[in-house]
């Protein structure tokens, strides 16, 4: 399952970048998440990734995680490609 994760960064954590990023991939490669982007922001959130994952509970375990090392925060969303889309609206129709 694709989600979309939504970050904030902790002060005592943005010059540290480097050890967060090694420590976050380690983590989420322990827990068979795949990264496929990673992009930092301006605004609201300090970055945006697009994750894959095997389950809610491995999105859930690595935003747990996360605030448990003080990185900051997360909000994951689960993101459904046009095909999951066009089955899900056909289905709500009937």
């Amino acid at each position: 399952m694709k989600y979309v994760l939504l970050g904030t960064l902790d002060a005592a954590w943005a010059g540290k970048q480097a050890d967060r990023v090694k420590k976050a991939e380690a983590k989420l490669k322990e827990l068979g998440i795949k990264i496929d982007g990673i992009h930092y922001t301006q605004g609201r959130f300090d970055f945006v990734d697009l994750l894959d994952a095997p389950d809610a509970e491995a999105m859930l375990s690595f935003s747990i995680w996360y605030a448990a090392q003080g990185f900051g925060r997360l909000e994951s969303l689960p993101a459904f490609d046009p095909k999951m889309f066009e089955a899900a609206t056909k289905k709500a129709a009937k």
